[in-house]
């Protein structure tokens, strides 16, 4: 059988690294907000060459914390990708704030600048873009309309660990950029983790506080905040697997190579284009028998994934908050399938995949 994941075979590399540190973080008896967690910000933040990071619990606090930080009134607009995973709308609700979808290109999954403008109103105070799957929106005409526009730009880099858009890595785009590290991210932890990049410094140290219930000193709160702090083990965790991230990434790359090279064209396979270095969070294709290909691999002893089944407009907590109608989205939701391509993965195991699936 080709697993789809296998978290036990992914983090083998690095087990010697975690157990280590965990006896060391469990001897000095220091869980929370320590030198784990600061050594970690300094370190992701050069990697993304930001000037700050601020670890948070979680990549859906990453986003909700970006919000609060830019200050944006409730009921004000954000423009947010109809293809994305529902939680990035899920933040924006969360801040009393009305999200406005607007369609993919069809090509890279990712926001169609093209369509932007025309849904920005006079309550629109935001673009969140999501860098969908491992690859970097095109930031050149949406960093442009967002100046003209005196428009915030947060940047979802949940799936985006490492990927570049003309050699400038996602997350250093925007006014911030938020971070998951979900155990199955290309960086990920051994639980739910997340971070907060920015080169305004401003901005991070009201992250640093909202995360901390909103005080910036012990017994005193600023803001009405939460409780969202990346803790020291899972930060340590992420210091070891960071100095491996390019290497992983590396790995992932090659293996989507094989399969864009070698499937046959009646496959949808990702687009290539030198301006982008995809890290192939998730290698998609696309096809209008998906779940009888789907089938068919299973029977093969083949797993694989949908990224996702379900269209935020047709998600049953989201009506009343979305309206309307979004074909490309749900052209991509009917028909995406993904495939196994993950750090543990072997050449030998995609070239497997991609005979059965040549065979179809």
């Amino acid at each position: 059988m080709i697993e789809y994941e296998n978290l036990g075979l992914t983090n083998k590399p690095f087990h010697e690294d975690f157990l280590r540190n965990f006896r060391d973080i469990l001897e000095k008896g220091w869980f929370i907000l320590g030198r784990q967690v600061s050594d970690f910000e300094e370190a992701f933040a050069a990697y993304c060459a930001t000037s700050w990071c601020a670890g948070v619990g979680s990549g859906l606090d990453a986003l909700v914390l970006s919000l609060m930080t830019l200050g944006i009134p409730r009921g004000s607009e954000v423009i947010v990708p109809s293809n994305t995973y529902f939680v990035t709308i899920l933040a924006i609700i969360r801040c009393g704030l009305k999200p406005v979808l607007v369609e993919p290109d069809i090509q890279s999954y990712n926001i169609n600048p093209l369509l932007i403008e025309q849904a920005i109103t006079k309550k629109t105070r935001c673009l969140l873009v999501v860098h969908l799957y491992g690859k970097v929106c095109d930031m050149d005409p949406i960093l442009s309309i967002a100046r003209r526009y005196d428009l915030a730009v947060v940047e979802d880099c949940a799936q985006a660990h490492g990927a570049e858009y003309k050699h400038k890595k996602a997350g250093s785009f925007g006014h911030l950029g938020a971070w998951s590290f979900y155990p199955t991210k290309n960086l990920g932890a051994l639980g739910d983790a997340g971070a907060v990049t920015s080169n305004l410094a401003p901005m991070i140290e009201k992250i640093k506080t909202l995360r901390n219930y909103g005080s910036s000193s012990k017994d005193y709160i600023d803001y009405i905040g939460a409780n969202s702090r990346l803790d020291e083990i899972q930060a340590s965790f992420l210091l070891v697997k960071l100095k491996s991230l390019d290497t992983i990434n590396e790995h992932k790359r090659r293996l989507a190579a094989l399969y864009t090279e070698y499937l046959k064209s009646d496959f949808v396979t990702p687009l290539v284009h030198p301006d982008y270095y995809d890290i192939y969070h998730i290698y998609n294709i696309r096809h209008p028998q998906r779940d009888k290909i789907r089938d068919y691999l299973t029977r093969k002893g083949i797993m694989t994934r949908i990224h996702y089944p379900v269209p935020p407009h047709k998600q049953k907590a989201l009506k009343g908050f979305v309206k309307g109608e979004y074909p490309v989205a749900a052209l991509i939701h009917d028909t995406t399938l993904s495939l196994p391509v993950s750090f543990h993965h072997t050449v030998d195991d995609i070239f497997h995949v991609i005979e059965a699936l040549n065979k179809y």
